[in-house]
């Protein structure tokens, strides 16, 4: 049988976060957003460790005003926000079809609950969708990236609070009456599995002022499945032709070994993942999450309604962040792993030592990617969109300009190519954005020297630089990719 490739009409892109890439975190009537408290680690600070999650008690300080000289990249991002032509005209120069971006939700609706809309936020991106469709390139929004309005937070305590609900739906109708002839795609979450590990970042949530850490974290997470469910209906009712997904961050986990009890813990952990996505496109809660509620004493307090809302709105698509895999072993259970174990499940990781790592220790794994598309086709039936996957590195700028970055084109071309043995297999995947598509802030820790992308932008992790954007060797090689739909890989680069 011959082998399908990637369809014709198939998505090429790249992906980036409003809070990452924007700035402007001051202009055009913006609000505080929870990322905009969020301070610059070093590696050797954050030791490998998300350093996103910021107590209330600093936030206070923060909006006192006595943290001021301290480093907040998220604020500044790349300036996406007076330098979106350029950089949309370069993205256009790879071909690409599809950008996914998000809206700053405190861009729109500066506190989240305020009455009336910032004409000047709604304004900006206008002029960034129609620089997209001036080049024939598809806007796919996320519409919550980890930009949760701060006051919301303080106020409320995010989405632990039924009230936020309504703030999001509030601002989901705005922009989707505002943009529905331009944009086509939407994401309601990106990775909604995430308010399981950082609560702060996923839903504005203090975990350190709830009584029950665990409690909160999933009442937050089944008002982020409502406000989901519903979020798809309004758009469906106002957008036509309109596309909804789910977003989680996958991270795929094997059995160290055959022995059972491996089998099994590595089964726990990814139905860790798959709860997520169970909710959100078959539309209830699975038995086995349930029972782990009942077991925690865990009681989520739902309206009447609500099971029949998650039944009857369900995601039109699945969407998905990829970036490495991890392993699961009984004897990490007694101290003899190498790794922390998953949040909340206590699961035991341990190394994999048929992976090579990346300078931030990612496992690189392409036939991991291969495996988590099959899965997910089998699983739901539904169509895939990869939503993230990429390689941060070390970029090297050299006198003339140039930045050879072979390792990332060897990355992209190996994750590239098990996307296509995946559709082969009869997956039905349509679109791929690769992450950081332009050099942006990075999500843990807030380095500008973790380079994901394509383009890089003369910025170091102080803020220091030209801003100037240069073209990487990744650059002309996506380029091919795209121009011949997915054929032309480079292995004779």
């Amino acid at each position: 049988m011959k082998e399908k490739g990637f369809p014709k009409d198939f998505l090429w892109g790249g992906a980036t976060a409003a809070n990452q890439l924007e700035g402007g975190w001051k202009e055009g009537g913006k609000g505080y957003s929870t990322a905009d408290v969020v301070q610059y680690y070093t590696k050797e600070e954050s030791k490998g460790k998300n350093m996103e999650t910021v107590p209330r008690c600093e936030v206070e300080e923060i909006l006192k005003g006595n943290r001021e000289t301290r480093n907040y990249p998220k604020r500044r991002g790349i300036d996406f926000y007076h330098h979106y032509k350029e950089d949309i005209a370069l993205l256009a120069e790879m071909g690409f079809k599809v950008f996914r971006m998000s809206i700053n939700w405190a861009r729109i609706y500066p506190n989240g609950d305020d009455e009336t809309p910032n004409e000047e936020g709604l304004r900006f991106y206008d002029q960034v969708f129609d620089e997209c469709l001036k080049y024939g390139i598809k806007p796919l929004i996320t519409l919550s990236h980890y930009e949760t309005p701060l006051h919301l937070a303080m106020e409320y305590n995010g989405w632990v609070n039924r009230k936020t609900v309504d703030f999001y739906l509030k601002y989901c109708e705005t922009v989707f009456r505002r943009y529905k002839d331009k944009v086509k795609y939407w994401m309601t979450f990106n990775e909604i599995n995430m308010m399981l590990n950082l609560p702060f970042t996923a839903g504005g949530v203090f975990i350190e002022t709830c009584e029950n850490e665990k409690q909160a974290k999933y009442q937050a997470i089944h008002h982020q499945f409502i406000a989901s469910a519903l979020a798809t209906k309004l758009a469906h009712e106002i957008i036509e032709d309109v596309q909804v997904g789910c977003m989680l961050g996958i991270t795929h986990t094997y059995p160290e070994t055959n022995k059972p009890i491996d089998n099994l813990l590595s089964q726990k952990a990814n139905r860790n993942n798959y709860f997520f996505v169970d909710v959100q496109s078959k539309g209830e809660y699975p038995t086995y999450i349930l029972n782990e509620w009942e077991k925690e004493n865990i009681h989520i307090e739902m309206l009447p309604n609500d099971l029949e809302i998650l039944k009857n709105n369900t995601v039109d698509y699945i969407s998905f962040s990829y970036y490495y895999t991890m392993s699961v072993s009984e004897r990490a259970l007694h101290g003899n792993g190498g790794a922390n174990g998953l949040p909340d499940f206590g699961i035991p990781v341990v190394p994999n030592e048929h992976l090579k790592r990346t300078s931030w220790g990612f496992q690189i794994d392409p036939i991991g990617f291969r495996i988590i598309i099959n899965e997910l086709w089998d699983r739901y039936h539904k169509p895939i969109f990869i939503a993230e996957n990429g390689m941060g590195e070390y970029d090297q700028l050299n006198e003339d300009g140039t930045i050879h970055d072979a390792y990332r084109i060897d990355y992209l071309r190996e994750h590239i190519r098990q996307m296509k043995e995946a559709i082969n297999d009869g997956a039905n995947v349509f679109g791929y954005t690769s992450w950081g598509c332009i050099d942006i802030i990075s999500a843990g820790t807030s380095e500008m020297s973790k380079r994901y992308g394509y383009i890089y932008v003369d910025q170091d992790d102080y803020g220091n630089g030209t801003l100037k954007r240069y073209k990487k060797d990744s650059f002309y090689w996506y380029k091919k990719v795209i121009a011949s739909n997915g054929e032309d890989l480079g292995d004779n680069d």
